[in-house]
């Protein structure tokens, strides 16, 4: 299934049905006076957050709901039925703006919770609500009102306990597919990941966290360069960011202190709030140096950053140092 987490919908909720103009006819009952009844409300358009869904590609396909009208009243102070309120379903994690105004409307951040995202018009009023003393015989009733209707901007962003962050080639991918059943693509070139990937890391008996993949990073990303600041919504709900260096480049004139710099600048134009989140600095792909060089090279690194946090030595391809990574996680998650 494709991947979506973005779209825009149109939602319209219906109309007040209108008021009656009716008048008591009975044998053996002068003056029976007005009867019309007043009209139904019209339906509500509600979200829904259900579980089972993580796209929302089917709404690049339908953009519009509308709920149900009102009916109108009847004689005898019948009031008309209301309308079916609609309850359109999305999935756990999305976030709704009004596209017009910008405004946060709601986050969906559990199963079955439900946003009113457009209110039913109230019902119009018969001619029995027009009577007065001097009015007795009211022959005017009142039209239904209109239902809201609202461009919707939904957002879905991935409910992970972990997100990784790096360079595009840093080895996101693969550390994922060591330590998780995900099996996201994995090559020798840049932008293999297009999209988010979830994977869900066991521990140990009834110990598990999920990890979040997005595409790489590059110089620029706040401005719109490459993919991965499209993604970095999705970290925005993670506890922890494991923030991954590749130590031994393909480019030998690449500078890996250069490139996590980077990465740390382009999260706190995204968001300062993402780039105040507990961050771990993982040094991947120690496999490809001798023992003795790696060290030094990961001791310069951080070193060289200034780094006061946590710091990892792995291989994702190998696995060396996944374990201890993952339960280092795992305890952090816990307290």
């Amino acid at each position: 299934m494709k991947f979506v987490d973005e779209a825009l919908v149109k939602v319209v909720a219906g109309h007040g049905g209108r008021g009656a103009i009716g008048f008591r006819r009975e044998k053996f009952v002068p003056f029976g006076g007005p009867d019309g009844g007043d009209g139904g409300l019209g339906g509500s358009v509600w979200l829904r957050a259900q579980e089972g869904m993580n796209t929302l590609v089917d709404y690049r396909i339908r953009r519009t709901f509308r709920a149900q009208n009102g009916q109108p009243g009847g004689g005898q102070d019948c009031t008309g039925r209301g309308g079916e309120d609609l309850y359109v379903p999305v999935p756990v994690g999305t976030v709704v703006f009004d596209d017009e105004t910008g405004e946060t409307l709601g986050d969906l951040s559990r199963a079955g919770q439900t946003l009113l995202a457009a209110r039913g018009g109230k019902g119009g009023w018969g001619n029995q609500r027009f009577k007065t003393s001097v009015n007795r015989t009211p022959r005017q009733s009142g039209p239904g009102l209109p239902g809201e209707a609202r461009t919707l901007r939904v957002e879905l962003r991935l409910l992970a306990d972990v997100g990784l962050l790096g360079l595009p080639n840093a080895g996101k991918s693969t550390l994922i597919r060591a330590v998780s059943a995900a099996r996201p693509k994995v090559a020798d070139y840049p932008f293999t990941t297009l999209h988010p990937q979830l994977g869900v890391v066991a521990v140990g008996p009834l110990k598990s966290f999920v990890m979040a993949d997005i595409p790489g990073l590059i110089e620029g990303a706040a401005e719109g360069a490459g993919l991965g600041i499209r993604f970095l919504k999705h970290l925005q709900r993670t506890r922890l960011l494991l923030h991954l260096v590749d130590i031994a480049p393909l480019d030998p004139d690449a500078d890996p202190v250069a490139g996590a710099r980077e990465i740390v600048g382009e999260l706190k134009k995204f968001s300062p709030d993402l780039a105040k989140k507990k961050r771990w600095l993982v040094l991947n792909k120690i496999d490809l140096l001798p023992p003795g060089e790696r060290e030094k090279r990961c001791a310069e690194i951080v070193r060289r950053l200034r780094f006061k946090g946590p710091v990892f030595r792995i291989s994702g391809a190998t696995g060396e140092g996944t374990r201890q990574l993952c339960q280092a996680v795992m305890q952090h998650l816990e307290k």
